[in-house]
């Protein structure tokens, strides 16, 4: 695959049109939630890869005629499609263990999955670069990431027992993953209903300000109506206390981040699994969007797999993270399909910030390439899903081996090219920002 070249006049223009397709209405509809977004961007070469999936994929869009690693089953797995260095952190499954693993499915979708590997690897290189590393310590990185997944996938598809291939916990992880869950399992509920909510008059109801937003009672109508729709959507499992469904209180919320701005949110206060105040429950509505992967996979049984975006990233979700939160579900509002989910009180992201050390960015990488062959394997014929009917592991597995020697160069390869190419468009988005030439802000 070749990129356009890094002094490309012509570069900006392709940036726009691709923001076009991505932000166009949303921007529209709230250019300051994207002002605060394209700031973020601008902080960082890697801030400006994190949310430019679409950009990402449109430069990969030869791929999707083929590929090395790629026939008729492994071009149809369940891919995270965001997957990059800071997209994995802690959770609490279903069965209440701390787990560290991929996270944040909005991209979620079926396709290649080589897709997920290049960008992974690509974050790599953007991270080592801004860490000072050499080229050859940025490869030897890739490698460990690639070999590491190679492993994995291998000991998977070939019937690995599960304490030879156990999550990580508490009690398997090591380094910057173990020390996220430690800080996770500091957190409490308490603590995150502290934050956004009060007690008034012997009930707790959220508290002003904070990015909160009253709503007016026709609209708290709509979102309690979807509300409803989304309850209809949990497993049965999910809730075993009827008054689990009372709703306290309904506030919104604008989103402003990286890869929310412009979306309509609600938070929803829920009672919790007893009548103490400490137990409620804080979940949130959000308009899932378009995947930006989505717009390269031109196969109608996939994308009329899907009622629309919110039960796409929920069945998605599902399908890739193993025991996934039982708050999650989908609804529609205003026509449009929703995400809901739980406001986690123990999410804590992985933070690169303190990672320096190039052994440890070697453990991390090597558990990062686990963590992804894990995801791609859980997503098969065993996830309750018929879009992926058969073993995505086995087909993966087998795959890889046809070339063993080329897979881990391929991904080196790929990872310094378009980590030169990131660094290049994040100085050219820079400029057009800076220079009032994005259209609409």
């Amino acid at each position: 695959m070749s990129f356009p070249p890094l002094d490309d006049e012509h570069r900006g223009e392709e940036i726009l049109a691709v923001f076009d397709t991505a932000f166009g209405q949303l921007l529209a509809a709230d250019p300051a939630a994207f002002r605060v977004k394209f700031r973020k961007m601008a902080a960082s070469a890697f801030a400006f890869y994190r949310g430019t999936a679409g950009l990402f994929y449109h430069d990969l869009d030869e791929e999707k005629r083929g590929g090395p690693y790629l026939d008729e089953r492994t071009s149809r797995v369940w891919i995270h499609g965001d997957l990059h260095a800071e997209n994995f952190g802690t959770y609490m499954d279903a069965n209440g263990r701390l787990i560290f693993n991929v996270n944040d499915f909005d991209e979620a979708y079926v396709g290649p999955f080589t897709w997920d590997l290049k960008r992974l690897a690509a974050s790599i290189a953007l991270i080592g670069y801004a860490k000072a590393l050499g080229d050859e310590q940025i490869s030897e990185l890739v490698t460990i990431y690639a070999v590491a997944y190679r492993e994995r996938i291998h000991a998977l598809a070939t019937g690995a027992k599960s304490d030879e291939v156990p999550p990580f916990t508490l009690d398997t992880a090591q380094g910057p993953l173990l020390d996220a869950l430690r800080d996770a399992r500091s957190l409490t509920r308490f603590g995150l209903l502290d934050s956004m909510t009060e007690i008034r008059d012997f009930e707790r109801r959220f508290a002003p300000g904070g990015g909160s937003v009253e709503l007016d009672a026709a609209t708290r109508y709509k979102v309690l109506a979807a509300f409803d729709g989304y309850l209809e959507t949990l497993p049965d499992s999910s809730l075993t206390r009827p008054d689990s469904y009372r709703v306290k209180d309904v506030v919104g919320r604008r989103g402003i981040g990286i890869g929310s701005a412009g979306l309509p949110s609600y938070n929803i206060l829920l009672e919790g699994h007893s009548d103490a105040l400490e137990n409620d429950v804080v979940i949130y509505i959000k308009q899932a969007q378009t995947p930006a992967v989505s717009r390269h996979i031109t196969d109608q049984a996939i994308r009329g797999y899907f009622q629309h975006e919110g039960h796409r990233t929920v069945i998605s979700q599902r399908a890739l993270q193993a025991h996934a939160d039982p708050w999650l579900g989908w609804t529609e509002l205003d026509g449009a399909g929703q995400l809901v989910a739980e406001v986690s009180p123990y999410a804590v992201d992985l933070d690169w910030g303190d990672i320096d050390e190039a052994e440890e960015i070697a453990q991390v990488v090597a558990d990062l390439g686990r963590a992804t062959a894990t995801m791609h394997a859980a997503a098969d014929d065993q996830s309750g899903e018929s879009l992926v009917p058969f073993s995505t592991e086995r087909a993966i597995d087998a795959a890889i081996a046809a070339d063993e020697e080329g897979f881990a160069p391929l991904l080196v390869d790929f990872a310094h090219r378009y980590g030169a190419r990131a660094r290049a468009d994040h100085q050219t988005f820079v400029d057009l920002f800076r220079n009032g030439r994005i259209p609409g802000l």
